[in-house]
């Protein structure tokens, strides 16, 4: 009936009307006629690449939606196809009713013609220009922006600059002077919060934030604070397979390694000690450039008479019985920053 999309046949004909059409088929067995009242007429793909080019704007009604797109009439029989990734440059659409309904008519551009398969690709976010081109000048590396936590996942939090504009706070730019393990320990979903832009990807539309970098550095102090062969009491906060976590206090964490403990065939360290145990250690050093306490137990045992020695052994005995005697849990592995690891194994 028609070159173009129509829901009912009243659309185009009444009863009672006179219409010009053309016979398509005759079957003298059934006794069957087939007419065609679009045939009367040019099928318009026949012109529609003379018509249509690629980065042409062109106007059309939205008449029919579907989970991957927004199909558009340009002209009656000649539709064209809005998929979701080109309806946005900065959201992430999900279904096309998030951006247009039927019966709009939009403005689009042109992407690609399939004359041969009659299908025009055409983009809506591209009427607008592409805001990750100038983002770089708008938020400047060193910049302090606030921004809404959007989402949490394991390795860091997406926070909303603007609409459609997420950047991600790596774990590893959460603390300065902790190891985060979770986004959850230091920021939650809905907080608003003030980050420094670190670099922006236009190629890849990444933005990297730093929320520790708001404050100022404390490491060069710290090593100051905690010299060489310092006397040090904390509670573990971590075990994993390459050593212990402690908290000393502060907001600060320093790193026991395994070979460090103080027990020469330890294996695992949640084989000899607990989380919230209380630890005696010594400070091997500061690690600067890693923002690392490196602290040492065996260094710390080393000093001691035969009395306190006698006490260590006896404790570590009723923790590592204690241990045995409970379900097996596996030590969990460290939270390692993804892709920004700089952990060194020198004292391990």
């Amino acid at each position: 009936m028609s070159w173009g999309r129509i829901n009912h046949p009243s659309e185009m004909v009444n009863v009672g009307d006179h219409v010009r059409v053309k016979v398509l088929k005759f079957d003298p067995q059934t006794e069957r006629v087939s007419l065609g009242m679009k045939q009367i007429s040019e099928d318009p793909w026949l012109r529609a690449g003379e018509r249509y080019h690629v980065d042409d704007r062109v106007r059309g009604k939205v008449v029919s939606l579907a989970d991957y797109g927004a199909f558009i009439e340009l002209e009656k029989g000649v539709e064209g196809l809005i998929h979701v990734s080109e309806m946005s440059w900065t959201r992430h659409v999900r279904h096309p009713s998030k951006v247009v309904n039927i019966g709009d008519i939009i403005e689009a551009v042109v992407l690609k013609v399939d004359k041969a398969n009659e299908k025009i690709s055409l983009g809506l976010k591209q009427v607008e220009p592409d805001p990750w081109l100038t983002l770089d000048e708008k938020y400047p590396a060193g910049m302090r922006v606030r921004g809404k936590v959007r989402n949490l996942t394991n390795f860091g939090a997406f926070v909303e600059l603007e609409e459609g504009i997420d950047g991600l706070v790596h774990v590893s730019d959460m603390s300065w002077t902790k190891r985060v393990a979770h986004p959850s320990e230091v920021l939650k979903k809905g907080d608003t919060v003030e980050v420094v832009i670190l670099s922006i990807d236009k190629e890849h539309r990444r933005i990297s934030l730093g929320l520790k970098q708001v404050s100022e550095d404390p490491w060069p102090s710290l090593a100051e604070k905690f010299p060489a062969g310092m006397e040090i009491a904390g509670a573990i906060n971590r075990l994993f397979d390459r050593g212990a976590i402690v908290d000393v206090g502060e907001g600060i964490e320093g790193f026991v390694p395994l070979s460090q403990l103080g027990i020469d065939d330890l294996k695992r360290p949640n084989d000899a000690f607990e989380v919230g145990e209380t630890l005696t250690m010594k400070v091997t050093r500061v690690d600067v450039a890693n923002h690392r306490l490196i602290l040492s137990v065996k260094a710390w045992l080393s000093e001691q008479d035969d009395i306190a020695l006698a006490e260590w052994t006896s404790k570590r005995n009723q923790v590592r019985a204690k241990i045995a005697a409970s379900p097996p849990v596996e030590a969990p592995a460290e939270a390692k920053p993804r892709e920004r690891a700089t952990e060194s194994t020198e004292e391990e």
